[in-house]
């Protein structure tokens, strides 16, 4: 649509009738100035030339005041691009994590399937991030690449199976792919949540070396500890006893390697915990804005500029004819 910026502009429309009927000016003019085009406006020949060219005597001035009041054409809304975070989820999936400690609904499930229920409502939240998925045991592999496709990379987390990877936990090697997958990317908020249940048992690279890397690299990296503290199992003699189901869990380790890289470590011991870290880390690395639109704008002014210049020495021209 069209539109001019400074309307106001338009309020000096009268300015020259005001300089034409008012005495001082007009007395001064006369009296001070001694110029050709002068005595042509207000000389003798004043009621002849009134009659040549008497329709474009005010054109000139109002398309010069058009150019001055900024006419422009406003396009259609288009939206900004959305900046987002590249946020990397390195899930266990090694065989402790068939641990049936957790709750969903009152109902015992494995650690696993508690993770993908948390983790999955937390990727349907990050709307404007990049998602990427790692899912590793004995070693790491990268499941889902970055990408804004989040219910893929959802799928590609529920389809996740206890052992598919091996039964170790190769926690360095899952940061370390971290690392050269953030290598390929800009330096964009690059976000890692290492999700574990255990302590590093395999792998080609120490996870405090690994990272040490992801620092180098701007990788901040948020690790989580899952599984629950206690546990009632039946004994051998038919009576019951109480275990540590965690007690493989590395914290000290967890710890080191949020801390070396600016990020948290946070422990998850049931599905309401792990649901609270995920809200929190929602907090700590806040969605994308809402997307927001800009109107192209282009600016018209020299239009009635040339016009105000064409019609002037049209009109001085018709007045000499």
């Amino acid at each position: 649509m069209y539109s001019v910026y400074w309307p106001w502009v338009f309020a000096l429309l009268p300015l020259p009738l005001l300089v034409r009927w008012l005495p001082r000016v007009r007395q001064a003019s006369i009296t001070t100035i001694r110029a050709p085009f002068l005595q042509d406006l207000f000389g003798r020949k004043q009621a002849q030339l009134q009659q040549r060219g008497r329709w474009l005597n005010g054109l000139p001035w109002l398309l010069l005041l058009l150019a001055v009041s900024r006419p422009q054409w406003i396009g259609e809304p288009m939206p900004l691009p959305i900046e987002g975070r590249d946020l990397m989820l390195a899930i266990d999936i090694s065989g402790s994590m068939e641990q049936k400690d957790m709750l969903i609904n009152g109902q015992a499930v494995d650690r696993l399937t508690a993770v993908k229920k948390v983790a999955g409502e937390f990727i349907d939240r990050r709307v404007g991030d990049r998602i990427g998925l790692i899912l590793f045991g004995e070693n790491a592999y990268l499941q889902a690449p970055l990408t804004f496709d989040r219910a893929t990379v959802k799928t590609l987390l529920n389809e996740a199976a206890i052992g598919l990877a091996g039964k170790s936990t190769a926690i360095g090697d899952s940061i370390g792919l971290a690392v050269k997958k953030a290598r390929e990317t800009e330096d964009n908020n690059r976000i890692l949540i290492v999700l574990t249940d255990g302590q590093n048992t395999a792998g080609a690279i120490e996870p405090l070396k690994a990272a040490e890397l992801a620092r180098a690299e701007s990788l901040k990296i948020y690790t989580i500890g899952v599984g629950a503290d206690e546990m009632v199992v039946n004994s051998f003699f038919g009576g019951q006893r109480r275990i540590n189901p965690s007690a493989d869990l590395d914290e000290a380790s967890l710890r080191r390697i949020a801390a070396i890289t600016e990020g948290r470590y946070f422990r998850a011991r049931d599905t309401e915990e792990l649901e609270q870290i995920y809200e929190l880390l929602d907090e700590l690395e806040p969605l994308a804005e809402e997307e927001q639109f800009y109107r192209p704008t282009d600016e018209l002014f020299f239009w009635p500029l040339f016009g105000s210049l064409m019609t002037l020495w049209l009109t001085l021209w018709l007045r000499r004819l």
